[in-house]
């Protein structure tokens, strides 16, 4: 960006711009120079690593091409004010890239496997939510998603068995998620009116809710995973003991030990 603005004050097409992306080898620099030689060049550089920056200045200076460097008079910069030593290590800022390509996957998948629409999701998931309506599953998988967390998530429904993927995956992959039913009937009471429709439908009935938590207890048990109350708990605290329980000693060897030490 810096080198196309520069150009843009000189006269229109007098320049080529030509990137090189991923310099990881004084060779890489010796062939680099020894081709920009041929040409009459300028060459701004964002190379933080020590080694390789001395090489394309041993390089420049043999064959007389001038040098900008852009980060390091930034780096140095940012070290005096903040008394930070830099990390100088390539590479850092498309480990940023990848963990931010890795998070829109994780979001992608969470609204592909939403509320049990393709059960072929819970064999990839990385966890798993069960409960009945309005547990906040859909929520805790979108923030779950953000922590790069692939996460399905499956209504429990008393007329409805549970899919059999739910049988064919290590249980510490599955999180139940209960609620007290008289909480329950005011969130889904609440529901109904913002929806326009009569809060005394059957979806907020008390006896049909008592009997939705009933059942998804029973299956949980069942598939004999965690569960938790999320009755007075907000998706932050909901979705951190989420993550404590999928890095905790019994299940660190699937989720492995570098995501476990980000949470």
């Amino acid at each position: 960006m810096i080198a196309r603005a520069t150009a843009s004050q000189f006269k229109a097409g007098a320049f080529e711009i030509i990137r090189i992306p991923y310099i990881n080898s004084t060779i890489q620099i010796e062939r680099i120079l020894e081709d920009a030689a041929n040409y009459t060049s300028v060459i701004c550089h964002t190379i933080v690593g020590r080694e390789l920056r001395e090489a394309l200045l041993e390089q420049a200076q043999r064959y007389n091409i001038p040098t900008i460097d852009i980060m390091g008079p930034m780096i140095d910069a940012v070290q005096h004010v903040s008394g930070f030593v830099p990390q100088l290590k390539p590479g850092l800022v498309h480990t940023l890239d990848q963990a931010y390509f890795k998070r829109v996957a994780a979001i992608e998948f969470a609204v592909k496997y939403d509320d049990g629409k393709n059960p072929d999701g819970i064999l990839k998931a990385d966890v798993v939510l069960v409960g009945v309506s309005r547990t906040s599953k859909t929520p805790l998988s979108m923030y779950l998603a953000h922590k790069e967390l692939r996460v399905a998530n499956v209504p429990m429904v008393p007329e409805v068995a549970p899919p059999k993927e739910l049988f064919e995956i290590p249980t510490e992959k599955i999180v139940g998620l209960i609620i007290d039913p008289a909480k329950l009937n005011n969130i889904r009471a609440e529901r109904l009116r913002s929806m326009g429709l009569d809060p005394e439908s059957c979806y907020a009935d008390s006896a049909r809710i008592k009997e939705e938590v009933e059942y998804a207890k029973s299956i949980m048990h069942k598939l004999n995973c965690p569960i938790i109350d999320v009755s007075n708990k907000a998706i932050e605290e909901t979705a951190n003991k989420i993550m404590e329980l999928i890095c905790s000693k019994k299940q660190s060897n699937i989720f492995g030990a570098d995501y476990c030490s980000q949470v």
